[in-house]
């Protein structure tokens, strides 16, 4: 019997960013970097084989925190502006359906990792065992951010309600007041139980006016790279 602990997880996270980076990154590559915890090991072990390596990649950061991961490991930043396709993008997530659907934005940077997400030719995530399940809503409990306009936010949660939702205000932790995302917005979180139909759900909610984005990634995913319990990596490819 396997007891997990802290470091078990950990180790999981870090042998699936490393997987999922030597085994999909080349040279001159356009890579984005997504957020959370576990790309901080993404993007160290990236660090680490572009210098042994020479391979010259760029890196397009979807959040302040990857910004940072790219200059403290050397890697060169570059933007959509100058790269508007990427060859692959690596990012994690809250929760991963069988069809390889996605929950994001736990995080609150959903909108910029969904447009770096939908500008490359692969998406690769990486996460640990916990987020893997049948159907979006079984372990994730966090329910599905929304980024919405702050003006909108009272009729959006109304209307989410409408659609079945249980819609909470994502509320700052160290200040008075709503998060704010890096675009200037607020973040509804909405507990819709299990998800049957994700993709009927996004798309009913992206035509509420005021919605910016949603936290479903709806078949966008290339490959999951998963840390299992026992510290080996489960691989699971896009039908």
């Amino acid at each position: 019997m396997i007891i997990l602990t802290e470091e078990l997880i950990e180790l999981g996270k870090k042998n699936a960013a490393i997987k999922a980076v030597e085994e999909n990154v080349k040279k001159n590559m356009i890579i984005g970097i997504g957020s959370g915890s576990t790309i901080i090991y993404a993007v160290k072990r990236l660090g680490e084989m572009n210098k042994e390596k020479n391979l010259n990649v760029k890196c397009i950061p979807s959040s302040f925190q990857s910004y940072q991961l790219i200059i403290q490991n050397g890697l060169e930043l570059v933007s959509l502006e100058q790269y508007p396709e990427i060859d692959v993008d690596i990012d994690g997530a809250d929760e991963i359906d069988k069809d390889l659907n996605l929950v994001k934005g736990g995080g609150g940077c959903l909108v910029q990792e969904k447009i770096i997400a939908s500008n490359s030719k692969k998406l690769i995530i990486i996460a640990d065992f916990r987020k893997k399940s049948e159907k979006l809503g079984m372990n994730w409990k966090g329910g599905v951010p929304i980024e919405v306009i702050p003006m909108a936010y009272f009729p959006i949660m109304k209307k989410l309600k409408n659609l079945g939702g249980n819609p909470k205000l994502r509320m700052a932790q160290s200040k008075s007041g709503p998060l704010i995302t890096d675009n200037g917005n607020f973040i509804i979180d909405v507990d819709f139980g299990e998800i049957n139909n994700p993709k009927e759900i996004d798309k009913k909610v992206l035509f509420i006016p005021g919605v910016v984005d949603t936290g479903l990634f709806i078949g966008m995913t290339t490959k999951v790279y998963i840390g299992n319990r026992d510290g080996e990596v489960l691989i699971f490819n896009k039908k």
